[in-house]
């Protein structure tokens, strides 16, 4: 195994590739299923590359079915009412959250800057 250290890199991606595209296309014998192999293949290098945490994306994919669900189960319940994910102080609370973090990257600089002429101001005036 410490042999296969040696092999080049140029060598041994693509064989890494073909075995991977063999593996894939065993098992369902479909084209698409390696296509999307490689486009997250290529999303994978993209978030290394740009240092972007995994773990928000296996989450979204390992809730996102079960939040639907829910969602639909309550829409079903209130006759296609929005209105019920605001009729109690819990769901309006996480929804004010998620607002709250949605616009803290649009604030953030906003205040920041806000904060650094005011101290500004502050310290010349002293």
């Amino acid at each position: 195994w410490v042999q296969l250290l040696k092999v080049p890199y140029r060598v041994l991606f693509p064989l890494i590739l073909l075995f991977c595209m063999i593996g894939v296309y065993s098992v369902s014998s479909n084209i698409w299923d390696m296509v999307i192999m490689l486009i997250f293949g290529v999303v994978g290098y993209l978030m290394k590359k740009f240092d972007y945490e995994p773990v928000p994306l296996v989450l979204s994919f390992v809730l996102g079915r079960m939040a639907e669900e829910s969602i639909r189960q309550s829409l079903v319940l209130s006759r296609g009412s929005v209105m019920i994910f605001l009729s109690r102080p819990l769901p309006r609370a996480f929804l004010l959250v998620a607002l709250v973090l949605i616009l803290l990257p649009l604030i953030l600089p906003r205040l920041k800057s806000a904060l650094r002429v005011r101290g500004g101001l502050g310290e010349s005036m002293s």
